[in-house]
C-alpha cells in the first residue's frame, strides 16, 4: 500500500514537473523571438552603413550678445547630421527679453546668413570640436557662404 502511494506521488510530481518545464520552454521561446524581432528592427551598424538622418555633430558657443548683460548668457547651438544638414539655434538673452532664432543648414552651409557666433558653432560641429567651444578657439572655415 505504501509502495503504491509513493508511486502515485512520484507520478504526480513527475507530471507537474513536466508541465512546468513545457510552460517555461514556451515562455523562453516567446522571449527569444521578441529579442530577435527587436534586433531585426535595429539599424545595421556592422555592415558599415550609417543612418545619415541621425544628429551626430553638436557644438555650443556661449557669449555676451548685449552690452547690458555679461556672464555669457547668450548661446548658439549647432546640431548636424553626417551629411551636414541640420539647424543652428541661437538664444540672445537680455535683462528684459530673450530672442530665439533657428537657421537651417543644408550640406554644411547656411540657407540664410549666420552671425559670427553661429558660424563658430557650425564650424566647431562640422569639425567635431564640440560640444563646448569659445569664440577664441581657432577653427577652419568652410566658406560660410549663404546657399542659394
Amino acid at each position: 500500500m505504501i509502495l503504491v502511494a509513493v508511486a502515485v506521488a512520484g507520478l504526480v510530481a513527475g507530471v507537474a514537473g513536466l508541465s512546468i518545464a513545457v510552460v517555461a520552454h514556451n515562455r523562453a521561446n516567446q522571449v527569444l523571438e521578441q529579442c530577435a524581432e527587436m534586433l531585426r528592427r535595429q539599424p545595421k551598424v556592422t555592415d558599415g552603413s550609417v543612418d545619415e538622418r541621425a544628429m551626430r555633430d553638436v557644438a555650443i558657443v556661449h557669449y555676451d550678445a548685449l552690452k547690458e548683460m555679461s556672464g555669457h548668457r547668450s548661446f548658439s547651438l549647432a546640431l548636424l547630421n553626417s551629411v551636414g544638414d541640420g539647424v543652428v539655434i541661437s538664444s540672445i538673452n537680455g535683462r528684459t527679453e530673450t530672442r530665439t532664432y533657428a537657421k537651417v543648414i543644408v550640406d554644411g552651409h547656411p540657407v540664410d546668413g549666420l552671425s559670427p557666433e553661429e558660424n563658430q558653432a557650425l564650424r566647431a560641429a562640422r569639425l567635431g570640436k564640440g560640444p563646448a567651444v569659445s569664440m577664441a578657439d581657432p577653427l577652419a572655415d568652410f566658406g560660410g557662404a549663404t546657399r542659394k
